[in-house]
């Protein structure tokens, strides 16, 4: 088992009869069991041995193809086996996979989730068979075989950049500051001024620094009310 799992990613067991299947599901470290449902097994699946391995952290595996290509005898006991694993395992910790021998066995993700719900799992548990239960088993895989004991993970461990990399990082960063310096270059020709549209300076005389809105405001009304003044004194 250690050197099949030196070699593999992904590490499958298919379980003969129980015996082997309470080691699948207890001590042996592997990542999915694959049973064959297309035979009679002479015993029941059973909750406290299947839960075991969910809890691990192991998959179990429904495989249809056999029950769309397969002899009438393999779909029917395909059809109890998978019945009896959903009732067992509580609809969790299940996969659903094809195991097609050619192509014509093989069908679209809905169509072996409405398969899986014709066998009495709900849809939304056949979804999560798909995609997030398998995702589950091929992330797992990786983290123990990449991880201390699936825990720890190191993903950067302080090494020293190359001077490659240095040097590609600073031509980055100058690169996107000579770009911001065109946008802003560019910005600046385009945009035209409210202050010289009316007529006003907008710089202040005593100063030289810009005025505001409301400082060219006040500053217009004075204007306005300085020329009434005017014309009523002339008056």
């Amino acid at each position: 088992m250690n050197a099949l799992a030196a070699q593999y990613d992904i590490l499958a067991l298919r379980p003969v009869d129980e015996k082997t299947l309470q080691a699948a599901c207890g001590s042996l470290d592997c990542d999915i069991i694959s049973l064959d449902l297309t035979q009679r097994f002479q015993f029941h699946f059973k909750f406290k041995m299947l839960s075991e391995a969910i809890k691990l952290g192991k998959k179990i595996e429904i495989c249809y193809g056999q029950g769309i290509l397969g002899e009438t005898q393999s779909r029917r006991n395909l059809i109890s086996n998978v019945t009896q694993l959903i009732r067992a395992t509580r609809a969790r910790g299940l996969i659903i996979s094809s195991e097609a021998r050619a192509a014509v066995a093989c069908r679209g993700p809905w169509d072996a989730i409405n398969l899986a719900a014709v066998w009495g799992l709900g849809q939304e548990r056949g979804y999560e068979a798909m995609t997030k239960e398998a995702r589950s088993a091929v992330v797992g895989a990786q983290l123990k075989r990449t991880s201390f004991r699936g825990v720890v993970n190191v993903v950067y461990g302080g090494e020293k950049p190359t001077p490659e990399a240095k040097a590609a990082v600073v031509e980055k960063g100058k690169a996107a500051k000579r770009k911001g310096q065109a946008t802003d270059d560019k910005a600046g020709n385009g945009q035209k001024r409210k202050s010289d549209a009316l007529g006003i300076d907008q710089n202040d005389s005593s100063s030289g620094v810009p005025l505001s809105k409301t400082q060219m405001k006040k500053r217009a009304k004075m204007e306005k009310l300085k020329a009434e003044g005017n014309t009523m004194g002339s008056k």
